[in-house]
């Protein structure tokens, strides 16, 4: 994260000794990244960390396989025909990946156990309902249009309040606002589309009673339930520069140009070998002779994972794209507007049209996306062939 926080209690210096009101020593745990080289929280706990009485292997209840996107084609998912058949943790139904990150779609309204990925960062974007995402930083509480990002290593669950479906970006490294919109000490800078009043983290310290207490664990070797002595919730305070927090889409701010702008300037998080954007409404080009819409594109170094959250996309009209849609667009394919969808654009500015209601996530990866079973369920196999009618 780039700025510092403190919550909760904690003692003056730190590696000091700082002690409960028993005359005990509170368990001090560092929680860092890039081996004590870049950003790093301590938290202080009333237990031992570190204290687990047991181990075992987890096989896995969905579906992870992988299978590469042959032959080579556009492709668009329906995320409305998935129901899951567990929690927003257990309960991910695997849409695309490769070695860079991991894309998953969710949607359920039972709590999930407690749960600590070590292979990288999650970002977990709300796509309906509400949810209390609790963790040992604290609590946040999350709803539609959130993104919820969570360092590696971090326990936590979700609760759901009723029905709550996500896509999970799960990173083989750490997700982080793009460096352009920081200065050189963390500050989000003047023309960011975003800025630190904008994220939402824990408030103060959440503890939680308990013994024995069971906590899945994904690693690079796969998953493992831990049980652990004493409940994790029991930081009375933690400082530092990493920490679980929340933003919205709705406050994201567009860039504008004159003419049609790239996707970059949407951009709102970076990953190791992928970018997330944010499609949000917008004012439309304002050249009077622009065209209002996405030009036909190649990207030749990015798939284009693209999920359709809210708004009318009027660049997809006649594909059958519609809110929950996820298109996927491959680098050895060319993309744009749907036939007729320039000229009906063009049209409504005419007539006085001059915003857009679009409202979008996408993850742009830099290798190649494989498909999971999630996906390959619910495809619309006719979709490739829009453009040629």
């Amino acid at each position: 994260m780039p700025y510092y926080r403190v919550v909760g209690e904690v003692p003056r210096k730190r590696h000091v000794q700082f002690r409960r009101p028993d005359g005990g020593l509170y368990a001090e745990e560092l929680m860092g990244e890039e081996g004590f080289s870049s950003d790093s929280s301590l938290l202080y706990h009333r237990y031992l960390p570190t204290a687990i009485v047991k181990a075992e292997a987890v096989t896995p209840t969905v579906e992870t396989r992988l299978e590469p996107n042959l032959p080579l084609s556009p492709r668009h998912f329906r995320t409305q025909e998935l129901s899951s058949a567990g929690d927003l943790v257990t309960g991910r139904m695997l849409l695309a990946g490769n070695g860079d990150v991991r894309l998953s779609y969710a949607t359920s309204d039972r709590p999930s156990e407690l749960y600590r990925n070590s292979m990288g960062d999650e970002c977990v974007y709300v796509q309906g309902g509400r949810v209390r995402f609790e963790s040992t930083y604290g609590v946040i509480g999350a709803g539609e249009g959130d993104y919820v990002v969570i360092p590696t290593g971090t326990i936590h669950r979700w609760v759901p309040d009723g029905q709550v479906s996500v896509l999970a970006i799960e990173a083989a490294g750490h997700i982080r606002p793009p460096k352009r919109y920081l200065s050189q000490y963390g500050q989000f800078l003047e023309h960011a589309p975003y800025c630190e009043r904008d994220l939402r983290s824990p408030a103060e310290p959440f503890t939680v009673e308990g013994e024995e207490v069971p906590v899945l664990v994904r690693t690079r070797g796969g998953l493992s339930r831990l049980v652990y002595r004493n409940h994790p919730f029991d930081v009375v305070g933690w400082d530092g520069y990493l920490y679980p927090f929340a933003f919205n889409i709705d406050d994201f701010e567009p860039i504008v140009k004159k003419t049609h702008a790239p996707p970059p300037v949407h951009q709102t998080f970076e990953g190791p070998g992928f970018v997330v954007c944010s499609f949000c409404p917008r004012p439309l080009d304002f050249h009077p002779e622009s065209v209002p819409i996405p030009y036909n594109h190649h990207n030749v170094d990015s798939d284009e994972f693209m999920f359709y959250v809210g708004g009318d996309y009027s660049a997809r009209k006649g594909s059958g794209i519609d809110i929950g849609s996820i298109s996927l667009h491959p680098a050895g394919f060319t993309h744009g507007p749907q036939p007729g969808a320039v000229e009906a654009v063009i049209d409504a500015v005419s007539r006085g049209i001059t915003t857009t209601s679009e409202k979008a996530v996408m993850v742009d990866t830099f290798r190649p996306l494989d498909l999971g079973q999630g996906a390959l369920s619910c495809e619309d196999t006719g979709y490739a062939w829009t453009w040629s009618r």
